[in-house]
C-alpha cells in the first residue's frame, strides 16, 4: 500500500482522546484504527500485539547474524481536542502558491502560515475546514507502517526493529501503560515532529495546577463587608502572574503560566493552568512563585483558596544528554539523504520524554506536518516519502 493512501485511510478514522474520561484508553474509537494497524502488520507477517488499554507493540525479526542494537520507532494514534475528528475528508491539492481555500468560512493564509511559501509546487494535504487532519501523528503512523511493509520483505541487513503505538498522548497518558521492558528496544525515536528535518531532544518541563476559591454569596443588595466574590479574588490571582510569561509572549526557551480553564460564580471558582519552562531551576520558581500568590492572598482573605500542583512530565535532556550518540545518528541520516536538519527545543511533551525517563532513550523526529491542533493543518506529501526514507537510512546506518 502505498504510504499517500495509508494516511488517507488513517486520517478518515476518528480517534480523538477525551481529557474528561477515566477510561483507557480514555476513547474506545481509538481501538478502530489500533485493530486495523495489527491486521495490516500481521498481513506483511510481522509479530504484532495489542494490549486491552489499546498499545501496540510488534516487531520485525533480524535478517542478519551481526551484534546489532535494537532500535524501535513510536508513534500515537490519537488526535488532539482542540478541533473535532471526526468525519475527517481530506483533500490533496497541487499547491500554486496565495492562500488555500478550505471553504467559504476557512483559509489556510500565507500571512497566518508563511511557510507556505516554500511548499510553491508541492501536493499538499489538507482537511475541508470542519476537522483537523489529523497528521498529528498519524502522518507518524503511516512513515512507521510504510517502512514496516519495506523492512518486512527486504534483503538489506538489519537487526531487530521494534515498533510501537501508543493511546493518549494529546491529553498526556502516551507513556502511562507502556510496557518498556516488553518493547525491548535499546533506544528508540518518536516520530511525531513538525515540518522537515525537525529534530528534538529537549522539551519542557511541564506541570498542572488545580486551583479552587470559596467565596461568600449573600444579596447584592445588602453585600457590604459581606460578600467575597471568589471570581474577582481568581481574577486577582491571574494578574499577579507576569503578563510578559503567558504563552501569546513567549517562544524559543521561554516559559509560561497558560490559564486552560476557569469556571465559577460568587460563591466557587475552579482555575484549570499549566506551568511550562526548559530549566529545573526557573520551573520550580515558577511553581514557587504560584504558590506564594495564593499564599499571600489566603492571608489577605482568610484562607480561601486551595492549590494542587503536579508535574506532568520532565525535559529530556536530563536523561538523553548521556545518549547524544542517537541523536547523532539521526542527524547523519538526515543530512545523508538531502535533509537539513533543524534542532531545536519542542515547546511541548511527547511521549519521547516520558519514556527517556522511563529508561527508553527517545528523541524526537518530524512527521512533515504544520499548523497541528487546528482546522487549517496541512502536509505536503513529499514529507511522508522524506520520513519513511529517513526511517530507512537510520536503520542502515545502524547495520553497517
Amino acid at each position: 500500500m502505498d504510504i499517500v493512501e495509508r494516511f488517507l485511510e488513517y486520517v478518515k478514522i476518528d480517534t480523538q482522546s477525551d481529557d474528561k474520561s477515566q477510561s483507557l484508553p480514555s476513547t474506545k474509537k481509538q481501538f478502530d484504527l489500533a485493530n486495523l494497524l495489527v491486521k495490516q502488520l500481521k498481513a506483511m507477517g510481522l509479530e504484532a500485539e495489542i494490549d486491552d488499554k489499546a498499545y501496540i507493540y510488534a516487531t520485525i525479526p533480524a535478517n542478519t547474524d551481526k551484534d546489532l542494537p535494537t532500535v524501535g520507532f513510536i508513534s500515537h494514534m490519537d488526535t488532539a481536542l482542540e478541533v473535532t475528528g471526526t468525519n475527517v475528508r481530506p483533500q490533496i491539492i497541487d499547491y500554486k502558491g496565495g492562500d488555500i481555500k478550505l471553504s467559504d468560512t476557512f483559509t489556510i493564509s500565507q500571512k497566518d502560515s508563511p511557510s507556505l511559501k516554500d511548499l510553491v509546487n508541492e501536493k499538499l494535504i489538507t482537511t475541508d475546514g470542519n476537522t483537523l487532519l489529523g497528521a498529528d501523528d498519524k502522518a507518524g503512523i503511516a512513515i512507521i507502517m510504510d517502512m514496516a511493509e519495506n523492512f518486512a520483505k527486504t534483503d538489506k541487513d538489519h537487526g531487530i526493529i521494534k515498533i510501537a503505538f501508543t493511546p493518549d498522548e494529546e491529553i498526556g497518558r502516551g507513556a502511562d501503560y507502556f510496557d518498556v521492558e516488553k518493547f525491548g528496544a535499546d533506544f528508540a525515536y518518536t516520530i511525531d515532529g513538525g515540518p522537515v528535518g525537525e529534530l528534538e531532544y529537549e522539551n519542557f518541563n511541564a506541570a498542572s495546577a488545580f486551583i479552587d476559591i470559596k467565596g461568600k454569596n449573600v444579596h447584592p443588595g445588602s453585600a457590604k463587608n459581606i460578600m467575597v466574590n471568589s471570581i474577582l479574588i481568581a481574577t486577582e490571582l491571574i494578574n499577579m502572574l507576569p503578563a510578559d510569561q503567558r504563552p501569546e509572549h513567549t517562544e524559543g526557551y521561554e516559559g509560561f503560566y497558560q490559564i486552560d480553564e476557569m469556571t465559577g460564580s460568587v460563591e466557587n471558582t475552579h482555575i484549570e493552568m499549566i506551568i511550562r519552562d526548559f530549566f529545573k531551576e526557573t520551573f520550580e520558581a515558577k511553581k514557587n512563585y504560584l504558590k506564594d500568590s495564593v499564599d499571600f492572598l489566603n492571608k489577605k482573605y482568610g484562607n480561601i483558596i486551595e492549590l494542587k500542583i503536579e508535574d506532568s512530565y520532565y525535559n529530556m535532556i536530563e536523561k538523553l544528554k548521556d545518549h547524544m550518540d542517537i541523536v547523532d545518528l539521526a542527524k547523519k541520516s538526515m543530512e545523508e539523504i538531502g535533509i537539513s536538519p533543524k534542532i531545536q527545543p519542542i515547546r511541548g511533551g511527547t511521549d519521547g520524554a516520558r519514556l527517556s525517563f522511563m529508561g527508553l532513550p527517545c528523541p524526537n523526529i518530524f512527521t512533515g506536518g504544520y499548523n497541528f491542533h487546528s482546522r487549517f493543518e496541512f502536509i505536503p506529501v513529499s514529507a511522508l516519502y522524506k520520513g519513511s526514507e529517513l526511517l530507512e537510512k537510520i536503520i542502515t546506518n545502524i547495520s553497517k
